[in-house]
């Protein structure tokens, strides 16, 4: 609640929470009393002493234009009685009632019902000198607009609702598509790992204690022969990508120790990117430099299509357990046309693969996700935009 709406006396307070759910009520009631007046108004226009029949019957009437929603025929059919009556009567209505009844008739029901009233209404109307023809016409036209009307605006919303569901759908399976992404790029990285470790540990513990120098060349060759399997297990990858994906370059996965040419990159293509670190560097898990590379190499791609900054600053911050990034520019991020190359990517890329083409924010989400960590995209209050991610690292050796 805002300080406008705890401000507001009790009963103030009461009633506008009242008021939309009973919204519909409230417009049935005041059609009915202006109605009601007009038609009192109209029969008791000369002067002449009111009546009581005459007063409710048209009362009445009044009341029975409560109910039009639930029964507009049986309510347009009382109401061209009381007319009726009144006018045997020698009062002369005006006809409000009934021109509210059959309005009601033309919303609701059918076109071809709301016909089927309208003739027989207009003719009564006319005869008993209460309407004329264009005027009873007149008021079906209108709810027949009125319900062409509601209808139209009910189909928009219907199909609001179905884009909305068809958008989530399509934003579900491009996050599944992304996490198989980030599962097969993890998966290489600890396959890799797990066996450095796992060779590293049976050949060094033989010869340990009898050997070290044979310990030493051990760890040696399993480090060169690491590299040798990881290249080996991304051309594999590569074989269970799309075609057009297996002749892509077979680059090593990117590293912290790439992200200083990375955003110098962008910042060659007319992208005013600069790289700023706190804390103390250490090595981090390779799934970890890799997700922090693809987040910042996203965000910098968003921004060279979407923004035309003139300051874009990329931070990484090493703290004891978690490792905090951030990507932000100082200009909206909707902006038609960025500064530089026209669209796409640096002319100079970095080394590596490409960034994974289409929904940015949700491959970000899903990185951070894998690893325990949280990510805000927002604007900033200058106008800029913030991508930011904080991910946990455990405590520091």
């Amino acid at each position: 609640m805002n300080a406008s709406s705890r401000a507001l006396p009790g009963s103030l307070r009461a009633v506008r929470r009242w008021f939309p759910a009973h919204r519909t009520q409230v417009f049935d009631a005041a059609v009915a009393a202006v109605a009601t007046g007009v038609e009192l108004g109209l029969m008791f226009e000369d002067a002449s002493p009111v009546a009581a029949v005459p007063t409710l019957l048209a009362l009445a009437a009044g009341i029975a234009l409560l109910t039009r929603r639930y029964a507009p025929e049986a309510v347009l059919a009382f109401t061209c009685t009381t007319a009726a009556v009144l006018t045997v009567a020698g009062h002369y209505p005006g006809g409000a009632p009934p021109l509210v009844a059959l309005f009601t008739v033309a919303e609701l029901r059918e076109r071809r019902a709301s016909l089927l009233a309208l003739a027989p209404t207009a003719v009564f109307l006319t005869a008993s000198s209460i309407s004329a023809v264009p005027v009873a016409v007149g008021a079906w036209g209108l709810g027949a607009y009125a319900q062409t009307r509601r209808r139209y605006t009910l189909a928009l919303e219907e199909r609001a609702d179905h884009l909305e569901r068809e958008r989530t759908q399509l934003s579900l399976i491009a996050a599944q598509q992304e996490r198989t992404a980030i599962a097969r790029e993890l998966h290489d990285i600890v396959a890799h790992s797990v066996t450095v470790m796992l060779l590293g540990v049976r050949g060094a513990r033989d010869v340990l204690r009898t050997a070290p120098d044979v310990a030493d060349d051990t760890l040696a060759r399993v480090e060169t022969s690491a590299e040798q399997s990881l290249a080996e297990l991304r051309r594999m990858l590569l074989l269970l990508r799309e075609p057009d994906e297996r002749h892509a370059a077979l680059h090593p996965q990117p590293s912290l120790d790439q992200l200083a040419a990375l955003v110098a990159s962008y910042d060659a293509a007319g992208l005013p990117a600069h790289l700023e670190v706190s804390g103390p560097a250490r090595p981090l898990d390779g799934g970890v430099e890799l997700s922090v590379y693809r987040i910042v190499e996203e965000a910098l791609t968003n921004v060279l299509k979407h923004a035309r900054p003139t300051r874009v600053a990329v931070t990484l911050g090493f703290g004891r357990t978690h490792l905090d990034v951030s990507v932000v520019n100082d200009d909206g991020p909707h902006h038609s046309a960025p500064p530089g190359p026209p669209a796409g990517p640096p002319s100079a890329p970095p080394p590596g693969p490409a960034t994974t083409a289409g929904h940015g924010l949700v491959g970000m989400r899903e990185r951070v996700a894998v690893l325990g960590g949280v990510l805000e995209a927002r604007p900033e209050a200058d106008g800029g935009f913030r991508v930011a991610a904080r991910l946990p690292l455990g405590d520091a050796a």
